[in-house]
């Protein structure tokens, strides 16, 4: 089975055109509170999500081919290394994210701020959707696609958002990274050419690190998945069909 999972501020919808390009079955997980209901009581840490995704990734009957994207990255590269039994193969880009001097981008620093994180969701939600998809446009993003992604965000994503990057403060390397290493599993790092939040060099540092394959993704942007599908989801098929 291939277990798609959508990071910031995303749903699982997210991979719906990727997982049309596959014949293969394919499941999109949602993130607690992302598109859905925040149980009561979750706290939206990234441990939070970690052990909530072993536990989705157990109720499986095997191993699977799991394929993050950004925060479903980061959790991708925390469960290869942490549960790399549950997994067949993994996928996943952003390696940046995980890299020991890696800085939180300017969004992130927002967010992790008390009251200024507060007050960029607020404004955030009161800005008209068309507005806030012309602001997604400048991230190589269509029109159509950008006001997509403008349509998912909420109160209940944006205090999720809040919980999870200040549970990652200075980064996640400095609470998952002694587990950084090798995999068992086989993984592939993607970097998507044009992607603001990535940096090309750390990512190759980051595949030699896990011991993962690398693939560029040319002229794309960190939505990679609404940018270019079919582009991307060949080079998954690719990857997962070479794994033994």
């Amino acid at each position: 089975m291939i277990v798609f999972l959508h990071g910031v501020p995303e749903t699982s919808a997210l991979w719906d055109k990727v997982r049309a390009e596959f014949d293969e079955g394919t499941v999109a997980l949602s993130l607690p509170g992302f598109g859905c209901a925040r149980p009561e009581g979750f706290g939206a840490t990234k441990d939070d999500y970690a052990d909530w995704l072993v536990g989705e990734l157990e109720k499986f009957d095997a191993p699977v081919d799991l394929v993050g994207h950004d925060w479903g990255a980061l959790l991708t590269y925390r469960i290869a290394t942490m549960r790399g039994d549950l997994l067949r193969s993994w996928t996943a880009d952003i390696a940046n994210g995980t890299h020991p001097n890696v800085q939180w981008h300017q969004y992130a620093r927002i967010w992790q701020t008390p009251g200024e994180g507060e007050s960029y969701f607020k404004a955030i939600h009161e800005t008209p959707i068309e507005t806030m998809a012309e602001a997604y446009e400048s991230f190589h993003l269509s029109p159509d696609d950008a006001l997509t992604l403008a349509k998912w965000s909420d109160d209940t994503m944006g205090t999720c958002i809040l919980d999870l990057y200040r549970s990652a403060t200075p980064n996640v390397f400095a609470s998952w990274g002694a587990e950084f290493g090798p995999t068992s599993a086989p993984g592939l790092i993607i970097f998507a050419e044009l992607d603001r939040f990535g940096n090309e060099a750390m990512s190759k540092e980051v595949a030699q690190t896990f011991g993962a394959r690398e693939e560029t993704l040319s002229g794309v942007g960190h939505w990679w998945a609404l940018e270019a599908p079919r582009e991307a989801a060949a080079v998954i098929k690719d990857f997962i069909r070479s794994v033994d």
